[in-house]
């Protein structure tokens, strides 16, 4: 509901798109049109291990551009793995453009390479209050092209950078919107190589920035901003309800089958879409609680390795995290728009009948037997004990809980995650 006074303006912004089998072939013309003459291709070990960003690099050197490529991307990204990539970026350039082959590890280190490449400072200037200082960058940007391997984080289309910071053990991020990438290149057939653990826990992050960006507070609920207060994440808003209902509808017809059929290429198709409609939603709507939560819920980890990923280290990856308190906090956000929270659950379930406050939260829980995903916090390690230091950890991030559309109080946090312990 709008109030005197209220926000009549919201705002939108995409990254340009080429989508399509073979799209990756193309990014060394699309970079000489940019002028650009060094290249560096910023990658993670396993996904250089598919030779995919050797291929990029290859291409993009046919057009004359030196290029080399960085393989130390860490998964799940930390403030020491972006320092060492800052570090590199610095002692090796001046770069005129970057290029990030991966999941959302590989472009959000790209990100902060880019931004930390053309601006001074360090990590802890930019990262988002009350973490970091919040400063803005003062200088633009280089062209960024993000090349997703994964289907989920949509980081390809967002503004905001996500990391690990080891000495607090949380996860925060940086959000501007010079962040965004320049291109985003969405090539399918570059996803057939995820394994299927990767596959179901990055689909939950595509599904949960549709239903948080859905869900979130509309644009015209918040007080009337002046235009250097205007944020990236404004609210649920026309074009972004678009985006978002058009990816559950993608997700509804092609998820289980992505997870369980990997070789199935038009389901791959599907969640490629689903997972760029879903970053163009939430990236201007914004997400809120189960995101909130996911952060300390991953920055927490003590011995939880999820198959499918690097066994080197524990891990909670953020669509897990995202998706573990996902059915108990779209039941506490019913009340603020029933209408919705039902809609999605239509479109997530066609031929279903689901009705009241548990409609979503049976539609995820459903989905997360089928797909294999933990059984709630305590199957990655959490127990009632914990609960009081995960909600510091997500009270810590107000920039998504503002966008939540009830008021976030730390009670109502306590009661979502000891829910959340056990989710079936």
């Amino acid at each position: 509901m709008s109030h005197p006074g209220a926000e009549t303006v919201f705002t939108y912004g995409a990254p340009t798109l080429k989508f399509g089998a073979g799209a990756s072939d193309e990014i060394g013309h699309d970079l000489s049109r940019l002028g650009a003459r060094r290249v560096l291709v910023v990658t993670d070990p396993g996904v250089a291990a598919t030779g995919h960003p050797e291929r990029v690099a290859e291409q993009i050197a046919t057009y004359g551009i030196e290029t080399a490529v960085y393989d130390g991307v860490h998964v799940e990204p930390t403030d020491a793995s972006l320092t060492a990539a800052i570090e590199h970026a610095r002692g090796t350039g001046p770069w005129d453009a970057f290029v990030a082959v991966g999941g959302g590890s590989a472009i959000d280190t790209a990100k902060a390479v880019n931004l930390l490449t053309s601006n001074d400072g360090d990590l802890m200037d930019y990262l988002n209050a009350p973490v970091g200082r919040a400063r803005e960058p003062e200088h633009p940007l280089k062209p960024l092209v993000a090349v997703p391997t994964t289907t989920g984080t949509g980081s390809e289309s967002t503004t905001v950078c996500v990391l690990d910071v080891l000495s607090l053990k949380v996860k925060t991020g940086i959000s501007h919107p010079r962040l965004r990438p320049t291109l985003a290149v969405i090539d399918p057939t570059l996803t057939v190589t995820q394994p299927a653990g990767v596959t179901a826990a990055s689909g939950m992050d595509i599904l949960c920035h549709a239903l948080e960006s859905y869900t979130a507070r509309p644009y015209t609920s918040y007080d009337r901003k002046q235009p250097e207060q205007r944020v990236p994440y404004c609210g649920a808003n026309p074009i972004s309800d678009m985006w978002s209902e058009k990816a559950m509808t993608l997700l509804a017809t092609s998820f289980r089958a992505a997870v369980h059929h990997g070789d199935d290429l038009a389901a791959r198709e599907q969640m490629a879409m689903a997972a760029t409609f879903a970053g163009m939603g939430f990236g201007n709507a914004g997400v809120h609680v189960p995101h909130a939560n996911a952060y300390p819920i991953a920055g927490r980890v003590r011995d939880f390795h999820p198959a499918g990923y690097p066994a080197d280290e524990p891990m909670v990856p953020h669509g897990m995290a995202v998706s573990l308190t996902a059915p108990e906090a779209f039941r506490w956000t019913f009340e603020a728009d029933p209408g919705r929270h039902l809609r999605a659950a239509a479109l997530l379930a066609p031929g279903h009948e689901y009705d009241g406050p548990d409609a979503l939260s049976a539609v995820l829980t459903d989905l997360m037997r089928d797909i294999a995903l933990p059984n709630g916090l305590a199957a990655v390690g959490y127990g009632d004990g914990d609960v009081d230091d995960l909600v510091e950890g997500a009270m810590k991030q107000q920039r998504l809980l503002a966008t939540a559309p009830r008021d976030v109080t730390e009670e109502a946090v306590a009661s979502i995650l000891r829910r959340s312990l056990q989710l079936w």
